[in-house]
């Protein structure tokens, strides 16, 4: 994906310089304000620098806040199967939201890809994927295939009578970022995979079991449970840690605002 990496401050600056290691191909386009043109190309308006390259990238990221990016794309947006994806983070790098052709443009994988790099949480509204109430946390060995990985999961799934379209992500620690048989089989199950900072891990206090093995290979006091807990929101375990084939997989469920019974009274 074509992308623009847009900041309008010195704090968003340094964020796209972390944005650009993972998304190398990126441009990236700075304030004039910001006095720091080394490496990327400088505006003055975000509203004319939007409309110069809206219809030129396939993917638009804001290091803004949500109404600055709205008020500039609104002019341009024509259809969820031709506009831009568009992904908006604060300056605090503590969301990527998918703002712009999340599904069909895949604004949502970008919300996933930037927040993966920044260990940041990405925000899905798209009514298909909010409706997905299961995590599936992962652990395994370097070089595990992916295979094995896909079939735990279903395995796992089969043990909690829950079916894959129930998935909303995969989940692991962020050193396993460029394990392979994991991306693979997210890619092949068509499931975004979020990827949880060591060091939250490290300073969570949900209740997880804790690993000797885990500890003393990555320092860490497990990866699948709590992996599985810190990647969604009000998350209940209802399949503790699991060994299937050597890959260790644990399941959590999300709980809505609303329960089922409210829902059928509509």
């Amino acid at each position: 994906m074509k992308t623009a990496l847009i900041s309008l401050s010195r704090e968003g600056e340094s964020i796209i310089r972390r944005l650009k290691t993972g998304l190398t191909d990126a441009d990236i386009y700075l304030h004039e304000d910001t006095g720091s043109p080394s490496g990327g190309q400088t505006f003055e308006s975000i509203a004319a620098l939007t409309a110069d390259i809206f219809g030129r990238y396939q993917g638009l990221v804001y290091i803004a806040p949500c109404g600055v990016a709205v008020r500039a794309i609104a002019p341009y947006i024509r259809h969820k199967t031709s506009d831009p994806a568009v992904v908006v983070v604060d300056v605090g790098a503590r969301y990527a939201i998918s703002l712009l052709s999340g599904h069909e443009g895949g604004a949502n994988e970008l919300a996933f890809t930037v927040g993966n790099i920044l260990g940041c949480e990405p925000v899905i509204t798209t009514t298909s994927e909010a409706r997905k109430t299961l995590i599936v946390g992962i652990g395994c060995r370097r070089g595990t295939k992916e295979e094995a990985i896909a079939e735990a999961i279903r395995e796992a799934l089969r043990l909690t009578e829950s079916d894959i379209s129930e998935v909303r992500l995969l989940a692991s620690v962020d050193k396993k970022q460029d394990e392979e048989g994991l991306l693979m089989a997210a890619l092949h199950l068509h499931i975004p995979v979020r990827f949880i900072p060591a060091e939250e891990i490290r300073a969570s206090t949900r209740g997880f079991t804790h690993s000797e093995l885990v500890k003393k290979r990555l320092n860490l006091p497990a990866v699948a449970e709590p992996a599985a807990l810190l990647a969604g929101r009000r998350t209940t375990l209802i399949l503790p840690k699991t060994i299937i084939n050597g890959v260790t997989i644990a399941l959590a469920r999300e709980s809505f605002m609303w329960s089922e019974s409210d829902r059928e009274d509509r």
